[in-house]
């Protein structure tokens, strides 16, 4: 593919769910100053994808526009001043928009090289989920071996990303918050060592409870919170002393609230994270984050999440399975059909 060729995209035109969008043949763009032009083989379809097309997410981009974070593929073409990159380059490219396409521009300071053994679809499903967890962790909570950890939402792209870095981080014991019991199943491979029972009622009461049971009444040093909601109201309460809790977004669809004194009470600590924000403001510690958790794959302590592949042409159905959780794992598109 040349920066002069015509590529397919899926292009936004309103907003709203379903959107006003198509897949349209248009011209691939050119790399500009400083910018990598990338053949996409892998695009993870994303939660913030859904709120950005519902016009819901609080940075709106211009219209039309084409969805998607975190792609995977090979630079074909790079822009004057790209220095060091190499045509047949593999990389991560952690663009803003563009993902839903055959080839997206980005800045050069957001691609991340990958290693050989590391394939496009499951880098693009680790992208926007292990660099949010891991700055969660390492940055936001300042987590050090031996401290223990709940993660909220364990299940999700997020919160198994979570468990696995807090594990390799060396973390002890790392609980997971999930759904259902029978859901911690699936984390108990990945290094999870309780559980937190999340369909029991009344969770501001029941998530301390539970914690509490699971640590000898001390409580966790550091919470990963994706949910918000009544799961973070007891996740709050269940933090130790001088506990720090990480707000990484609200899927459960209500923004919960706080009463600051009750951080003075226990000395605790609440943040949240913009992952975008790290990109755009410290792209070194970005660099840093990539480079930790694409070794801690090729060293067997990290895996990909299970993958359901669609091509580019089924985007639609890929984001109604998405949006209604019948995949059974990280949705991604893959336009030409290959790792």
């Amino acid at each position: 593919m040349t920066a002069s060729a015509a590529m397919r995209a899926v292009r936004v035109r309103s907003f709203g769910f379903p959107p006003d969008a198509a897949l349209e043949e248009c011209e691939t763009p050119e790399p500009g100053p400083g910018e990598l032009l990338i053949a996409v083989r892998a695009a993870p379809v994303n939660y913030v994808d859904l709120l950005t097309m519902r016009g819901e997410y609080q940075f709106k981009p211009e219209l039309p526009y084409t969805p998607g974070k975190g792609p995977a593929g090979v630079v074909v073409a790079t822009g004057p001043g790209a220095d060091g990159w190499a045509v047949g380059t593999r990389v991560l490219a952690m663009a803003e928009y563009g993902g839903y396409a055959e080839a997206v521009v980005v800045p050069q300071q957001s691609a991340y090289l990958l290693p050989d053994s590391l394939p496009f679809t499951a880098a693009g499903a680790m992208s926007l989920a292990f660099d949010t967890a891991w700055v969660s962790l390492r940055e936001r909570a300042r987590l050090v071996p031996g401290e223990s950890v709940l993660v909220l939402g364990a299940n999700g792209a997020v919160g198994s990303a979570a468990v696995q870095l807090a594990v390799a981080m060396g973390a002890s014991p790392v609980l997971a918050g999930v759904s259902s019991p029978e859901r911690y199943a699936d984390l108990d491979h990945l290094g999870a060592g309780g559980m937190v029972d999340l369909s029991r009622p009344g969770l501001r009461d029941s998530v301390r409870e539970q914690v509490f049971a699971l640590t000898d009444g001390r409580g966790v040093d550091v919470v990963v919170d994706p949910l918000g909601g009544d799961p973070f109201d007891g996740a709050v309460r269940a933090l130790a002393w001088r506990g720090r809790l990480v707000v990484v977004g609200f899927a459960s669809g209500r923004i919960p609230t706080l009463a600051a004194n009750y951080l003075l009470l226990k000395n605790i600590e609440v943040s949240g994270i913009q992952i975008s924000d790290y990109r755009k403001k410290t792209p070194e510690l970005l660099e840093e984050c990539y480079r930790d958790v694409f070794s801690l794959y090729v060293a067997g302590k990290v895996v990909a999440p299970a993958i359901v592949r669609y091509p580019l042409e089924s985007w639609q159905a890929a984001v109604s399975d998405f949006a209604s959780h019948r995949a059974k794992g990280r949705v991604l598109l893959v336009p030409d059909g290959e790792d």
